[in-house]
């Protein structure tokens, strides 16, 4: 029997990447395949229980954790993440390893370290690293957070689509965290997004702008996306393993297989606290947005995906402190035509919406606490206070890993 179709904002699925290192030296250790035999004595791409799911990525230092199904609310989330990240680090004390945070290992070297999950699926990842050779830093070395939003029919799907991508270019003002590679601060604040942006350039049609293109029925994205992606990446691809919905890196993507749009611009944070509370904000402003609390939809649709890609790089630069440049984006949320910081804009939708977080105490806790002292990859910049000696970065990543540990928010000295 065919399962229904949620609507809008019945459930939600979350997705957590966390990077598996030697708890002594913080080196990446890939044994991800290792640690889900130890729990079912098998090698499988997953394993769930109760509220969480574990499972395997491309890479073998990385393991995801999941919602088990959809979930009907954000609030407990929080809590069921950090008990499996907790009863993981317990699994890896034997092996000498611990789970890290943030969206990138601040000095892995991608092409002698990483290895590829071996195990099941392993023909479309052998296919990926033949055609994108995946052990660059856009393969192996990004780890982020996927919200998963259901629509039930196009016309939720129209309006769900047309939201998310206004909302796209701000969020790395909250949730960039990935400001060091190969132990250099890289002018970026949001470097993952940089490598994900690039890391398929030899086929742009399957990135596109990181902004999805302005599309109103599953019609027309196959048509407008979908199969030209398809239709440029087949003569590498001639067994047509990649010809799956899931081959789209937009910054947002629509599986019509479970009738849900994917968000994939968010940064992994410190722990889940923290990815949960800037989830709970990007779910109630799309929200008002949909509800055309602020600005009308034909007003919305206006916008075409490279002038929100321009803001999209500057916040991937900047951070909380870009400048938005482009005067007629704030009056899509009730603010007047003018030049704006995306701190401030953030901090009007706080003031605006905290009343309609699902988790109101949390979701304003943390997101004070970003506005105040800056994302995460500005907090982790504010610590290094411009030394970037091993010892320094090391020991900023460890105290990262405890934050982990113990659910607990990463505040420079």
């Amino acid at each position: 029997m065919m399962k229904p179709k949620l609507p809008l904002f019945s459930a939600y699925g979350v997705e957590l990447e966390y990077m598996i290192v030697n708890k002594d030296n913080l080196s990446v250790f890939p044994i991800s395949d290792q640690l889900i035999h130890e729990v079912v004595g098998e090698y499988k791409n997953e394993v769930a229980f109760e509220h969480i799911a574990w499972s395997n990525e491309l890479v073998l230092h990385v393991i995801e954790l999941k919602t088990n199904g959809p979930a009907k609310t954000l609030q407990p989330l929080s809590c069921y993440f950090q008990h499996e990240i907790q009863k993981i680090n317990e699994l890896l004390e034997k092996h000498g390893a611990k789970l890290l945070p943030t969206g990138a290992h601040p000095w892995m070297d991608p092409y002698s370290e990483a290895k590829l999950w071996p195990h099941d699926y392993n023909i479309i990842y052998e296919t990926y690293d033949r055609i994108f050779d995946c052990k660059g830093h856009g393969w192996s070395n990004l780890q982020s957070v996927h919200l998963n939003l259901p629509f039930a029919n196009d016309e939720e799907f129209s309006k769900l689509h047309t939201a998310i991508r206004l909302l796209l270019p701000i969020i790395p003002a909250l949730s960039a965290s990935t400001p060091i590679i190969d132990r250099q601060l890289t002018g970026l604040l949001d470097t993952r997004l940089e490598f994900y942006r690039l890391n398929q350039q030899k086929y742009p049609r399957v990135t596109g702008l990181v902004i999805p293109e302005l599309v109103f029925s599953q019609q027309e994205y196959q048509d407008k996306i979908l199969k030209p992606m398809y239709e440029e990446i087949a003569p590498a691809d001639p067994h047509n393993v990649l010809q799956e919905e899931w081959l789209n890196s937009r910054g947002a993507i629509a599986v019509f297989d479970r009738n849900t749009i994917e968000i994939r611009v968010v940064d992994i944070q410190e722990c889940p606290q923290a990815d949960l509370a800037i989830l709970d904000a990007i779910v109630t402003v799309l929200q008002a947005l949909i509800d055309e609390k602020w600005s009308s939809f034909s007003e919305q649709i206006k916008w075409s995906e490279d002038r929100l890609h321009k803001i999209l790089l500057d916040t991937m630069k900047t951070g909380s402190q870009t400048m938005i440049l482009d005067e007629s984006y704030p009056p899509l949320f009730g603010l007047p035509a003018r030049k704006i910081t995306t701190k401030d804009l953030w901090q009007y939708l706080l003031e605006d919406l905290s009343p309609k977080f699902q988790d109101p105490n949390n979701t304003s806790k943390v997101l004070s606490l970003i506005l105040r002292d800056g994302n995460l990859a500005e907090r982790i910049v504010k610590a290094l206070k411009g030394n970037l000696s091993d010892k320094n970065v090391g020991g900023i990543y460890q105290e990262l890993a405890s934050c982990l540990q113990q659910g607990r928010l990463f505040l420079p000295c």
